[in-house]
């Protein structure tokens, strides 16, 4: 089954006016993805707080668990704001998600340890990260859906892209926040309470964007569409007549997402406990490979639209089969913080080629009637499932002393990927031939 993006036909919108909307929809994404990544930033010292231990492993346990929950939420927030953005715009829905987003952060700055309130802590912490996985959820597929729409024909895979600069963006600003806030106060006040600014300052963001999309403008395609396919726009039945396009997502995202995860959030708590390299280093060391990854992303979004999207995913699929297990094993008994942000960023450079283009690749699967849903839906499922469970399979299987199994685990996630890049058919000339 074919499908074709609708949008503005070429010389119909000015650049200066794409590239006004790309800005206005990626800079909430930058905000929620923020708020996201502070959890995983700032961990390593408010896992005690939530999670009372004397055993560092343990505690990390316990809050890679609740990150995992949170993943369970997206699929939900994939599909009801997904289904909201199909059928009252995509500006509406993006409002809403940074509202919620903004409303789980506050909720983890404010709430109390578990020496204060007890089990109620680590259920707070709960709630708030499903309120923020909802948020995600909803996210992901709307601004995917937005970037794709508003970008010229011809340059979707460079706009599209700035969903993961925004997304790495984000993680940039934790960590940067988590340097600062390094700098500025002891071990001990960032353990006890220090951690709380970074969900502060997440709140206030969020916030501020929620007022800054209430002026977005809304997607052309999605208005035109809107006034011929009221009825079916945003359901599971006109879902269901796309079942392959389904497929694809899921397999599109299950290498990707679990290679994502090990390399742009896992690796800092494994450098930190398996390779026995100071906390602060490890953040430099996560902060200089993540932005270096950021500034790839349009250069190889740039590169999609010139000789198609599959080669970008077969680059991935293949590299991340085979370097992997090199890599993670290298990378966990280095104490040389130089070599250790090269082993990073190997694996960034090698998730590159499905991050800077899995978004654009999703929405050309998709008409307009169901694009953000059939993005959001299937993807939320499969990020839930693997992607949220990345960190916890591998924090489970060190503290069972089988640490090196996860490597594999993570290959091989990649291979079926590899599969799937092997026999689809190339989204970009499907689409760009229609419009012609």
């Amino acid at each position: 089954m074919t499908t074709r993006i609708s949008g503005p036909a070429e010389g119909a919108v000015s650049e200066k006016r794409v590239i006004g909307n790309v800005l206005r929809g990626s800079i909430g994404n930058l905000v929620e993805w923020y708020d996201w990544y502070a959890y995983a930033a700032f961990t390593t010292y408010f896992a005690k707080s939530f999670f009372p231990t004397t055993d560092t492993t343990a505690a990390f346990l316990g809050t890679a668990a609740v990150f995992a929950v949170g993943f369970l939420m997206r699929p939900l927030g994939g599909w009801m704001l997904g289904r909201f953005a199909d059928r009252f715009g995509r500006r509406s829905a993006l409002v809403l998600s940074v509202t919620l987003m903004a409303g789980g952060s506050l909720l983890i700055a404010v709430t109390p340890s578990y020496h204060t309130i007890g089990l109620a802590a680590p259920i707070l912490l709960l709630v708030a990260r499903l309120i923020q996985g909802l948020s995600v959820g909803g996210e992901y597929s709307t601004s995917a859906t937005y970037l794709s729409e508003v970008a010229t024909p011809g340059k979707r895979g460079f706009y599209s892209s700035f969903q993961y600069v925004t997304l790495y963006g984000g993680q940039l600003l934790a960590l940067g926040l988590q340097l600062i806030l390094q700098g500025l106060l002891t071990e001990q006040q960032l353990t006890s309470w220090g951690w709380r600014i970074a969900f502060g300052v997440g709140t206030v963001a969020a916030l501020s964007v929620m007022w800054l999309r209430r002026g977005m403008d809304e997607s052309e395609s999605y208005t035109r569409e809107a006034e011929t396919t009221a009825g079916e726009r945003g359901t599971l039945r006109a879902l269901a007549k796309y079942p392959k396009e389904i497929a694809l997502v899921v397999g599109l995202t299950l290498g990707g997402t679990v290679a994502f995860y090990t390399f742009a959030t896992y690796s800092q708590k494994f450098l930190e406990n398996t390779a026995h390299i100071p906390r602060r280093t490890v953040t430099i060391i996560l902060f200089a490979a993540i932005l270096l990854a950021a500034i790839l992303q349009p250069l190889a979004g740039k590169l999609s639209d010139r000789i198609g999207r599959r080669p970008l995913l077969l680059f991935f699929g293949i590299a991340g089969t085979l370097l992997t297990v090199p890599i993670m094993t290298v990378m966990g008994s280095t104490r040389n913080p130089v070599g250790a942000f090269f082993l990073v960023l190997a694996g960034l450079v090698v998730v590159a080629g499905y991050t800077s283009i899995n978004a654009i690749v999703k929405a050309e699967l998709f008409p307009t009637k169901i694009r953000a849903i059939g993005v959001g839906l299937p993807y939320a499922l499969t990020v839930a499932i693997f992607g949220g469970t990345a960190e916890l399979i591998a924090q489970a299987l060190k503290s069972a002393g089988h640490e090196s199994v996860f490597f594999w685990y993570v290959a091989g996630c990649v291979l079926v990927s590899l599969i799937v890049y092997g026999t689809m058919r190339e989204t970009s000339k499907t689409s760009e031939l229609e419009e012609r």
